[in-house]
């Protein structure tokens, strides 16, 4: 269990730092129902997360991820893809980064969260955790990740949770300061929604390309060997 948890920590924290379901969140805790809202975007970020995982993991176990203690040919395989389609993720948020004073462009959706009911917040933490490609990619590759440690199921669902957790602290952060602070959160949501819209893709760039090498390096290495 110890080895499966510690494949995905790394991978926990880089889906937790996605900017839109962060702003996402703030946008709603500003709204008159904030405290459904809220919480509801984040059970369905939560939820993304899992689900994503959980197909992963059925179809390696189905599959058999592991070949006498060595991951199977093709999950190095799915590895390498993930490592190219994290790489090609990276190049292009870097190259559509905003350049000094230049205005950035936010989803269509974040102009009418007035208007979210919760189911409708729920949905949409679901959608950004479980479609939107960064995130699906992360998700996919923490959960080959548990699956190649050929651990037991009940190991692995262990370490699927604590990937849902950790991914979950970034939007998590926002509500809980709300509920916590109440009115005196919301100068510090502000300053961290201002600061997440502004640097969003560079730590995106940043964080695809690191796994993007990873990925890539074992890939590599596991199929020459």
């Amino acid at each position: 269990m110890g080895e499966a948890i510690g494949q995905i920590l790394s991978y926990g924290v880089a889906v937790s730092l996605s900017a839109f379901p962060i702003i996402g969140v703030v946008l709603m805790l500003a709204t008159p129902r904030a405290r459904s809202n809220g919480p509801a975007l984040l059970l369905g970020w939560a939820l993304g997360l899992a689900l994503v995982g959980t197909i992963v993991l059925l179809v390696s176990g189905g599959a058999g991820a592991s070949d006498q203690g060595q991951p199977a040919d093709w999950v190095s395989a799915l590895d390498l893809a993930l490592g190219v389609l994290l790489l090609w993720v990276a190049v292009k948020e870097w190259r559509g980064r905003p350049r000094s004073d230049e205005e950035v462009k936010l989803p269509k959706w974040m102009k009418t969260v007035d208007a979210f009911t919760p189911f409708k917040a729920l949905a949409l933490g679901m959608a950004l955790s479980a479609v939107n490609p960064k995130n699906l990619l992360l998700s996919i590759a923490a959960a080959s990740a548990i699956a190649r440690t050929d651990t037991s199921a009940g190991a692995q669902a262990v370490a699927l949770a604590v990937y849902v957790v950790l991914g979950s602290l970034g939007p998590g952060t926002p509500v809980v300061l709300y509920f916590a602070l109440k009115e005196r959160s919301k100068h510090i949501l502000d300053g961290l929604k201002r600061w997440m819209e502004r640097n969003n893709t560079a730590i995106m760039a940043v964080i695809c390309l690191l796994f993007a090498a990873k990925l890539l390096g074992d890939a590599i290495s596991d199929l020459s060997s």
